[in-house]
């Protein structure tokens, strides 16, 4: 992230809060605001991730709503309990 592309905020926090983040900014030997930001930055992410992962469930349960197609919880485990042997399976068909 390049300097320009920042922009400044202001958080409070509660005063116990604060003193935890500085307690671990010291034993890290880092800023309480790199902390901060960091942990913004991760939480932001992860909440992006688990929205496009909902999104990606509601698309595929739409699509199973519309054609009926979907495979079943025994060959999708047949398939990965495959996985590494001599005996592989190919990727389960759908099935309606």
């Amino acid at each position: 992230m390049s300097i320009a592309a920042t922009s400044p905020m202001s958080i409070k926090l509660d005063a116990t809060v604060r003193d935890r983040l500085n307690s671990i900014a010291t034993r890290h030997k880092r800023t309480s605001h790199a902390i901060a930001r960091e942990a913004i930055e991760t939480y932001v992410a992860r909440e992006e991730a688990r929205e496009a992962l909902n999104q990606e469930a509601l698309s595929s349960w739409n699509h199973f709503q519309e054609t009926g197609l979907h495979v079943t919880g025994d060959d999708l485990n047949a398939w990965i309990e495959s996985w590494g042997t001599k005996d592989e399976l190919p990727p389960p068909k759908c099935r309606t």
